[in-house]
């Protein structure tokens, strides 16, 4: 059996999927796998199907669910029965276990892959770095369980999911960018810069990428526009660190260019630029 949050939400054999058609019944599924092979408390479980208040029926409802969901995975060959689909769906003392073979879970994927990514840079292998950290965003089907409906429960877990797989491809872009491939990241850099207005990694990022493409004016218009939002929207000055890259590249300082020896990590800092 194959599992996936990391786009919509999988639960398939051989490409025949075997989950519950019920809305709640895939949000309690959505919710035991991002807590897979962990006990899932039952009061979890009310909370992210009812919020803070469950109908009087919530307990022998969700066991309901329980019991489709089991008869779902009991459908699927491997599986072939009630009492085996119990030894995947457990049930422990107040709550629910899901029990997930690494190996069949998009998100343990993912988790590896940056685990291994970042073993790499330790390293200092830019090289090794790019290709682990492209191969965890490539089991990203799109955004995570985007075709359920999201409670309070797993609303945390999927804003922790985003910022995981943001700072991957910050981490990421920060190994091409220092391997010289800038004109590969430019389009790549303009959609993200454009989602996150804000993000001022991301937007030092395309700022260097376009300077090194030789694209200096778009790199400057990219500062004026980031200064002109963080005022609008929140008050703020850029950070001294994106200050400093632009007062380099307006320089056009030397240290900017992508086999400079201190070329900037830009996600850590940008002290030694000017």
């Amino acid at each position: 059996m194959e599992f996936g949050v990391l786009g919509p939400l999988l639960m398939r054999e051989n490409g025949v999927s075997y989950l519950p058609t019920a809305p709640k019944q895939r949000q309690l599924v959505a919710l035991l796998l991002l807590n897979a092979n962990r006990l899932v408390a039952t009061d979890a479980c009310m909370e992210e199907l009812w919020g803070t208040h469950p109908p009087r029926s919530s307990v022998q409802t969700l066991q309901t669910y329980i019991l489709q969901i089991r008869r779902a995975l009991a459908a699927s060959p491997t599986v072939g029965s009630l009492d085996a689909a119990r030894r995947i769906l457990v049930t422990g003392s107040r709550g629910y276990v899901l029990v997930v073979d690494p190996h069949s879970f998009d998100l343990f994927h993912f988790e590896r892959w940056v685990a291994q990514g970042r073993s790499a840079q330790r390293d200092g292998d830019d090289r090794r770095v790019s290709h682990l950290f492209r191969e965890a965003l490539a089991v990203w089907r799109g955004p995570a369980l985007m075709d359920v409906h999201i409670g309070q429960r797993l609303h945390t877990h999927l804003v922790g999911l985003e910022e995981s797989r943001l700072c991957t491809l910050e981490q990421c872009f920060e190994a091409e960018l220092r391997l010289g491939r800038h004109h590969e990241l430019l389009s790549e850099l303009s959609a993200l810069a454009s989602q996150h207005p804000v993000h001022e990694n991301l937007q030092a990022q395309y700022m260097l990428a376009l300077y090194r493409s030789g694209r200096q004016a778009q790199a400057l218009a990219v500062f004026r526009q980031l200064r002109r939002t963080l005022a609008e929207e929140l008050g703020l000055e850029p950070s001294q660190r994106i200050r400093r890259l632009h007062e380099a590249m307006l320089a056009v300082d030397p240290v900017l260019d992508v086999d400079a020896p201190s070329a900037p990590r830009l996600s850590l800092d940008l002290a030694s630029i000017g």
